[in-house]
């Protein structure tokens, strides 16, 4: 039985079900997971069989790096769960998740004996670095020392090693998703029905919303429409900023009695909304401050596996679950035209969405399937194990 203690700082925030399906996917007769983080959200939707919790188990602890980091210490002088959660279970395998919990981690699992494992999955690896490039080094360092960096797909794998990682450590691990979980229900659309769009997404620049909402204001001029918009802006100013710019474009073409918002909803709310409507947009761009999905959006594949058409964008890795004119649409990044013309290309052939949404689900389960993926990790795992 291999034992591996998974890293992360909180367990587990709304947006990131897909750590979640990483963790609970790999074959429990081999491999033992527990989760080492400072605090817990959510924990009703993302159990695990055990956590480790510097909240619960150090609360004096987590009280001191709470004031430090309200006085900008830097994060070496404050304490590290995973120090501790280290000596409780005596993992062969510590599995940090994002490059920035990596840094955090590696110094101390070299000092254990154990393996590291650093999974990287967008703008860790693509924002951060350009936003703080003083951050580089420490990239570098952790690079050097750890035993495999997993990235979701070859775009995400030629940035990691831009970013100063060795090939030979940089593995091709793709997120999957539990398909079984997802009924196949090819959409149907007919000429004079509602054409329904649904945008499921954090009010953040490299989500493309603005751009995916102007392109639908323009073929609702001639075709009827309506948008489902799941999500909201979060926390930081940027996202307010990307606020204001949707409510903007939704203003200015006078599409607002449109737009269904929805807010954040749950995982099973988002599927309700899946299931009742016909396209799902999910147009991500480059943002300007280097932020990018690094790999492909996890919500694009599930809503593709559910049988709903996609139109996505040229984007990072997203060229590798949806495939142009096969399985769905790409359009070219901040590109509303051509937005527009997947649009009209879609209602223009909706006959052949049966076939198209068909191929998108053969094409997931040779890829995409949790279960495989959970396998694959495991036998990462051995291999690391045994060199």
């Amino acid at each position: 039985m291999i034992k591996v203690l998974h890293s992360h700082p909180v367990w587990l925030g709304q947006t990131k079900t897909w750590m979640h399906s990483v963790v609970t996917s790999l074959p429990s007769n081999e491999i033992q997971c527990e989760v080492s983080c400072e605090r817990v959200e959510n924990l009703d939707q993302f159990p695990v069989s055990k956590i480790h919790c510097m909240a619960q188990t150090s609360p004096l602890k987590y009280r001191f790096n709470q004031v430090m980091r309200r006085l900008r210490f830097p994060a070496k002088l404050q304490f590290r769960a995973l120090k501790d959660h280290i000596k409780d279970v005596n993992p062969h395998i510590v599995h940090s998740h994002f490059a920035t919990t990596g840094v955090l981690d590696f110094e101390i699992v070299r000092q254990t004996g154990a393996k590291h494992v650093v999974t990287t999955y967008g703008s860790d690896i693509s924002r951060l670095p350009q936003a703080k490039p003083r951050m580089i080094p420490h990239y570098i360092r952790m690079f050097r020392d750890v035993d495999a960096v997993l990235c979701e797909g070859p775009y995400m794998a030629k940035t990691v090693v831009s970013l100063g990682c060795s090939p030979e450590k940089v593995i091709v691990q793709r997120l999957g998703v539990d398909l079984s979980r997802f009924e196949f229900r090819p959409r149907q659309w007919s000429i004079g029905d509602p054409l329904k769009l649904l945008i499921a997404a954090s009010f953040v620049e490299k989500k493309g919303i603005p751009y995916a909402l102007e392109a639908i204001a323009r073929i609702s001029r001639s075709h009827e429409v309506l948008i489902t918009v799941i999500g909201d802006s979060v926390s930081f100013a940027g996202s307010q900023l990307e606020k204001a710019k949707i409510l903007q474009v939704v203003d200015q073409h006078e599409i607002g009695h449109l737009v269904n918002w929805l807010g954040f909803q749950k995982h099973e709310k988002m599927l309700e909304a899946a299931y009742d409507n016909h396209i799902f947009v999910s147009t991500s761009v480059q943002s300007l401050d280097g932020d990018n999905e690094g790999g492909a959006p996890v919500a694009i594949i599930e809503m593709a596996a559910t049988g709903m058409p996609v139109l996505s964008s040229m984007h990072c890795d997203i060229p590798s679950v949806i495939l142009d004119g096969k399985t769905g649409w790409l359009a070219k990044e901040r590109d509303v035209d051509s937005i527009e013309r997947c649009l009209q290309t879609a209602i223009a052939h909706r006959k052949n969405w049966n076939q198209m949404c068909r191929k998108g689900r053969e094409h997931l389960e040779e890829s995409f399937d949790l279960s495989v993926q959970g396998i694959k990790l495991a036998e990462i795992y051995r291999r690391i194990l045994s060199d």
